[in-house]
């Protein structure tokens, strides 16, 4: 029988007052292994009034202190990755390593956020004017909202409430509805951390949630990752209520191949960019560029047995290179998309439609798909597919690669495989993209550093995590001071210059 999956608010596991549910699935099987309550604008509101309850006290507990209790979370999910990692494959469907690297990656975020004492700290100017000092900090924005996506249930919300938390806002999540359980999770470690309850809350939805959380008066900021048309909508409507909001949308990532790029550590690259997690990844290469027919020739020759060979599998099975997509209306929507490639002229060479896997025949498996000389009028080209589907489409020189990224409407992230050094700093400063790899085929960034694309990949002024996060969940007060001095010169009535 499924399980009931609750919402967790106000540091305990809570049913709700709506009615409504969704289905969970056993990505590998097919198999519906629980019932999500999706949450009314009621039990939202209840969630906001536990953190609006606490927010001050936690806004004055000190720095260090906040800190401290972050690191109290991050040496337990250390020490129970497995079962995070167990959790995410079972609901998501990715191999076991990819979702211990998907907890190590949002760990790393847990870890920068601990030294938000150093990062909180503001600046002081000695006498501005005569006798007058002035100094600026940064205080908390109050109760803040995270709404996240179903391929890293368990990273990117590390990428948003551990800075949130750690910079003394209270945080509201609302993970995607098709695995729900990790966050779940997450949550009962905090409050095993010592987090007070109602800092963190969890509450389950559709779009119901969403705009009751993008209305709510007493939300003051909104954190978005998802699809481009969401995102902006999730932008428009915040923005319009006066909130603060980042909204990471879609992409479209390249990677161009040199004429002398080291092709076996570029064909590497490619299979693990492409295929990993299934390509559910808004990071993903699912366009290769090889410069001159002498190299797309050699990389596809290269690619195709690759491909062929992927060991797809249940995500529990150490020998799955790759699991399954999340359900089976995404796995019919990218079967689609092949669909329309081999429509639209593209050359399909390895085709990843109808793979059926013995005993798990119902599960929601694609295999590798490998297409060529797809042109940039495609669907392929043009969308984000989301799922196993590599595009090569060749360009005769290096100008011309670099002119196809630039005129793509998404800017997230992109890559060059060169040896040479020219080359790479002209496409590390002259590419149109929030985040550039040399020779790194996903250059996601650490922790330390800041997450975003430019274009339709992101709507907002602050990129996620790092720096930039740190500004997002907080507001800049400057202060300045006079202190008397028994001499008094009467009223000025002009703007003060501070001589």
């Amino acid at each position: 029988m499924p399980t009931a999956i609750h919402h967790f608010i106000g540091g305990r596991l809570a049913a709700g007052t709506a009615t409504r549910s969704a289905p969970v699935f056993n990505p590998a099987t097919g198999e519906e292994t629980g019932r999500v309550a999706l949450a009314s604008p009621a039990d939202v509101d209840t969630a906001v009034a536990a953190a609006k309850a606490v927010a001050r006290d936690w806004a004055l507990t000190p720095p260090l202190r906040r800190a401290r209790i972050l690191n109290a979370f991050l040496r337990i999910a250390e020490d129970r990755t497995d079962e995070l990692a167990a959790l995410i494959t079972a609901e998501h469907g990715k191999v076991l390593s990819d979702a211990r690297g998907e907890i190590q990656r949002g760990l790393e975020v847990v870890e920068f956020a601990t030294g938000i004492p150093q990062l909180l700290k503001g600046e002081v100017t000695e006498n501005v004017g005569t006798r007058v000092d002035s100094h600026s900090l940064r205080q908390p924005l109050g109760v803040v909202a995270g709404i996240t996506p179903f391929n890293f249930p368990v990273m990117v919300p590390m990428w948003m409430f551990p800075v949130a938390l750690a910079c003394g806002n209270c945080f509201v999540l609302k993970p995607s509805e098709r695995d729900p359980s990790p966050a779940l999770l997450v949550a009962a470690w905090l409050k095993e951390a010592g987090l007070p309850d109602g800092v963190f809350s969890v509450v389950h939805g559709d779009k119901e949630a969403v705009d009751a959380l993008l209305h709510h008066p007493d939300i003051a900021a909104v954190s978005f990752v998802g699809s481009t048309p969401i995102a902006r909508y999730i932008y428009a409507t915040a923005t319009a209520q006066g909130k603060r909001a980042q909204c990471l949308g879609g992409a479209k990532n390249h990677m161009i191949v040199m004429p002398d790029a080291d092709l076996d550590q570029a064909v590497d690259a490619l299979m693990g960019a492409a295929y990993g997690s299934a390509g559910e990844r808004c990071m993903a290469i699912s366009v290769a560029v090889p410069v001159g027919e002498k190299t797309a020739d050699a990389l596809v020759a290269r690619l195709i047995p690759k491909v062929r060979a992927l060991k797809v599998g249940p995500g529990t099975d150490p020998e799955s290179e790759m699991g399954p997509l999340v359900t089976r209306v995404h796995r019919d929507k990218v079967s689609g998309y092949i669909d329309a490639g081999v429509a639209e002229g593209a050359e399909l060479l390895v085709d990843g439609r109808g793979l059926s896997l013995q005993g798990y025949e119902g599960g929601y498996f694609l295999g590798g798909t490998l297409f060529d000389r797809v042109t940039p009028e495609m669907s392929i080209y043009r969308e984000e597919i989301f799922g196993p589907v590599l595009a090569i489409t060749r360009a005769p020189d290096y100008a011309t690669a670099a002119r196809l990224i630039n005129a793509h409407e998404f800017g997230n992230g992109t890559a060059i495989f060169t040896r040479d050094g020219d080359a790479a700093r002209e496409f590390a400063h002259g590419i149109e993209v929030g985040m550039v790899g040399i020779n790194v085929p996903i250059p996601v960034p650490m922790a330390f550093h800041s997450f975003g694309g430019w274009k339709a990949s992101l709507f907002g002024d602050h990129h996620m995590h790092g720096p930039e996060g740190v500004r997002f969940y907080t507001r800049l007060k400057t202060i300045t001071t006079r202190w008397p001095t028994g001499i008094r010169a009467g009223a000025d009535f002009v703007m003060p210059t501070m001589e």
